[in-house]
């Protein structure tokens, strides 16, 4: 039998250590233990020849070629298995790019969707609370303008009148389902429906009474919302009956709260115009009074230099006399005065005063007063509803005192503290720049002082300070 090569390499190979054994000195003392660990490493290597001995060369080859063909199979799978692993990774990246995009592309939509929406929202929000606001401090939007306080009263009782007529029975303030029945019977289906339909439109009547009653008129938008909330839970609740407040009946009722509203803003601005007028007219009684006093008062010392010019003449001291009827022409010229400025009620005294201590440094009061002591009133002006007094920049007088006025407010009406009230003559202005206007209106001015004195003021300050 033929040796295979694999034992043929471990025959030679154990030759060889045998004749490098045999070259080996065997010693002297120890050739037993020797000549046993040569036997042990003897049969170890018949041992392992034999093992290697069972297969043929043939059976090792075809083996090899086995083992050869199973590894490239192997790397052949394993190359298919990594191109594929490659390729899904790479589509399922692209497919993740993909969906990533239109993710993205989808939040961008509504992100500027959204923030559309916001901006709208926004807005309108801005324009609610601008609006109330305006309204609270009295610039209002009529709904449906009238006249007067007394053509909105006359509405309003016609709108109270449509009112009942709708409230009463079929009159169309309400509706329901008409094929309702219960336990089988539609007249008493009937019943239920019209006492529930009773009971819902209570309900709105009382809560559109109520906003009625406690409407202010910048409350008008939130109140209108409000009663038709109420209506549209009247429908839900209502819903299986088909009980509802019907759309004509409801706009009668908002409209009520429209013309509510207008009267209320209507009746306070007619308050506020009487107001002003009772002031008015007290303020030019109160001139009246004092220029009727005064004359009497001139009327009565002109009597006396008349006694008094009498006497002299009579005594013949004609010089005496002479220097009493230039007395008298004096009197008489301020009688005069009086009568003329009790007849023209456009001469009287403009007046530009300032109050730092309560409103700064750059506002000024331009005004008029027909006073016969102009001070008097700049006096009233400082009472006790400012902390300190008026300083008065410029008191002159003038035959047409109210053209005066009337151009230095157009002048400085983009100055206007109060852009409501036209009577709260108040700018924002220094007394320097109203004194440039003043010379171009009036022309030649006697005095003015430009720098206010505010003597109270600083003195506070000071003991402020302390």
């Amino acid at each position: 039998m033929a040796v295979p090569a694999r034992v043929a390499d471990t025959a030679v190979t154990a030759d060889a250590d045998a004749a490098k054994t045999s070259d080996r000195r065997i010693p002297l003392f120890g050739a037993r233990a020797r000549a046993r660990e040569l036997h042990s490493e003897v049969d170890g290597l018949r041992a392992q020849l034999d093992r290697l001995g069972a297969l043929e060369v043939a059976d090792l080859e075809r083996r090899k070629h086995e083992l050869e063909e199973e590894i490239a199979a192997q790397r052949t799978r394993l190359d298919q298995e990594r191109v594929a692993a490659a390729a899904s990774l790479e589509r399922q990246a692209t497919e993740a790019q993909e969906r990533m995009r239109r993710d993205a592309a989808a939040q961008f939509e509504e992100h500027a969707r959204l923030t559309a929406q916001l901006r709208e929202l926004r807005q309108q929000v801005v324009v609610t609370e601008e609006a109330a606001i305006l309204q609270e401090v009295g610039v209002y939007e009529y709904r449906h303008p009238l006249s007067d306080s007394v053509a909105y009263a006359s509405e309003l009782k016609r709108l109270r009148d449509l009112i009942k007529a709708m409230n009463r029975k079929d009159g169309g303030a309400v509706v329901g389902s008409t094929s309702w029945t219960v336990n089988g019977s539609a007249p008493q289906g009937r019943v239920m429906v019209r006492d529930f339909s009773k009971l819902m439109l209570r309900a709105y009547n009382a809560e559109a009474d109520n906003l009625v009653r406690d409407l202010k008129p910048y409350k008008l938008a939130s109140s209108i919302d409000r009663l038709t909330k109420v209506a549209t839970t009247i429908v839900r609740l209502g819903s299986t009956m088909g009980i509802r407040i019907t759309d004509q009946y409801h706009g009668v009722r908002i409209r009520e709260l429209e013309i509510t509203a207008d009267y209320l803003e209507k009746l306070a601005e007619e308050k506020e115009r009487e107001r002003e007028e009772k002031e008015r007219l007290r303020e030019e009684r109160r001139v009246q009074q004092e220029m009727e006093r005064e004359r009497a008062r001139l009327e009565k010392e002109r009597q006396h230099y008349l006694s008094a010019l009498e006497a002299l003449l009579a005594n013949g001291d004609h010089e005496a006399a002479e220097r009493l009827r230039a007395d008298l022409a004096d009197v008489e010229r301020a009688i005069e005065d009086v009568d003329y400025r009790a007849a023209n009620i456009r001469a009287g005294y403009v007046y530009v005063i300032s109050n730092v201590g309560a409103f700064g440094d750059r506002m000024v009061k331009i005004g008029l007063t027909r006073r016969l002591d102009p001070l008097d009133r700049v006096r009233e002006l400082g009472d006790a509803s400012v902390p300190f007094r008026f300083d008065v920049h410029a008191l002159f007088f003038s035959k047409d005192a109210v053209g005066i006025e009337t151009a230095l407010h157009e002048r400085l009406a983009d100055r206007r503290v109060n852009r409501v009230n036209q009577r709260r003559e108040f700018f924002y202005a220094t007394p320097a720049e109203v004194k440039e206007h003043l010379l171009e209106v009036a022309g030649e001015i006697i005095q003015y002082d430009e720098q206010p004195e505010a003597l109270e003021y600083h003195q506070s300050t000071r003991l402020g300070a302390r």
